[in-house]
């Protein structure tokens, strides 16, 4: 389907709510029935009509067709949070005496999933570098029913060879699960691959205004019903109407935030990449990027998320340079209007710094809807405040 159809049509009955050219918000906890047997028969199959909005809902199922169209899949789940997209999908998947191949580095929540919450059932898991096939191949051994991808991963921007892994897991009879939030369904549709089960953070760029938080699962007909009726359910972590509704109005400009995020990133980028205080600058559709040839086989596009890594012999040379921008925000998450940056060292101890470390003088930026001159002139500002 063309995009512009699916963002401004698809699912929109607008002859059942008064032609309203938005959608209307159906904030309702619960819906009626004529007769017994119609109550019935949404006891027996509640995935199939509107009985109780922690299942179905009419504004999330508008969302939820347009996202699933995005995204190439026959069916889609929308939740409060990414990390509850992670944790259904997961769990879904898995039994007591399990075993998972994860990428390493994933996302905070995925890897406390691995790490503690699963090993407390039997579930184990082994981390691989996802950049070679050939250790994904090592590390699957006979109970491995979970592959669990990044690509790109929001740090270091690893890449997996999307096709290449569904074909060794589906040798294998193992399903795969991808967190796709970098590169939106816009940039990158990992199920064209033979990826099972795609997920993403539409915090960010569905949503785009830094407003709203939920994520998205995508995936074959029958698995996410399967995961509707159990984990989706059992959990209660759907997303609430006026949120959806939130991400509908984010969709109507998906595609032209995107492209203006990626002119500007240019931008910044070859500013970056030309200042004395810049060791180097990590993005995947650079052509320095070490998998700068896989990222534009399967990607069309990289976004705003860059990391670079600066010059400096002292932790305070980077808090300085933090501390003095007065446009670009230090928070988490990214997506938004507005552009956004991490020090990888406020994750440590000042005490902890170590500058022989690259990660330790890393800088994650997001680079939001402002203008290249804008965003350059508060960065050299921040430079420029470095030893000061």
């Amino acid at each position: 389907m063309d995009i512009s159809y699916i963002i401004n049509e698809l699912a929109e009955d607008r002859e059942n709510y008064f032609n309203a050219i938005a959608p209307p918000i159906i904030q309702s906890s619960n819906f009626a029935f004529k007769t017994v047997d119609d109550m019935r028969g949404a006891f027996a199959d509640e995935y199939s009509t509107y009985l109780y909005s922690r299942g179905l809902n009419p504004t999330v199922d508008i969302l939820r067709k347009k996202l699933a169209a995005l995204d190439g899949a026959e069916d889609c789940l929308v939740f409060n949070s990414g990390a509850a997209a992670i944790f259904a999908a997961v769990l879904a998947n898995v039994k007591s005496g399990d075993h998972i191949v994860s990428v390493r580095k994933p996302y905070t929540w995925a890897q406390k999933m691995f790490n503690e919450i699963l090993p407390r059932f039997g579930v184990t898991t082994t981390y691989v570098d996802g950049r070679d096939i050939e250790n994904f191949e090592r590390a699957i051994l006979p109970n491995t029913t979970v592959i669990y991808l990044e690509s790109p991963n929001s740090w270091d921007y690893a890449i997996q060879d999307l096709k290449a892994v569904a074909e060794l897991a589906k040798a294998e009879d193992i399903v795969t699960i991808i967190d796709n939030s970098y590169c939106t369904p816009i940039y990158q549709r990992p199920i064209e691959f033979g990826i099972d089960l795609t997920l993403q953070s539409a915090t960010k760029y569905i949503g785009g205004h830094s407003d709203t938080v939920a994520g998205v699962l995508s995936g074959s007909a029958g698995m996410i019903t399967r995961i509707f009726n159990s984990e989706y359910m059992n959990i209660g972590s759907g997303i609430s109407p006026f949120n959806a509704w939130l991400l509908i109005r984010g969709l109507r400009t998906l595609p032209m935030r995107l492209q203006h995020i990626t002119q500007t990133t240019a931008r910044v980028i070859d500013y970056l990449k030309g200042h004395d205080k810049v060791e180097e600058v990590l993005f995947p559709f650079d052509e320095a990027f070490p998998q700068y040839a896989l990222a534009k086989q399967q990607m069309e596009g990289a976004c705003g998320l860059l990391t670079f890594i600066i010059k400096a012999d002292k932790v305070e040379q980077i808090e300085q340079f933090c501390n003095s921008l007065q446009h670009i925000l230090m928070a988490v998450s990214w997506g938004g209007h507005e552009s956004l940056i991490i020090p990888k060292c406020s994750g440590l101890p000042a005490s902890a710094f170590n500058p022989q470390h690259k990660e330790h003088r890393s800088l994650r930026l997001y680079v939001g809807l402002e203008e290249a001159d804008y965003i350059i002139k508060d960065l050299e500002r921040g430079f420029g405040m470095m030893g000061q």
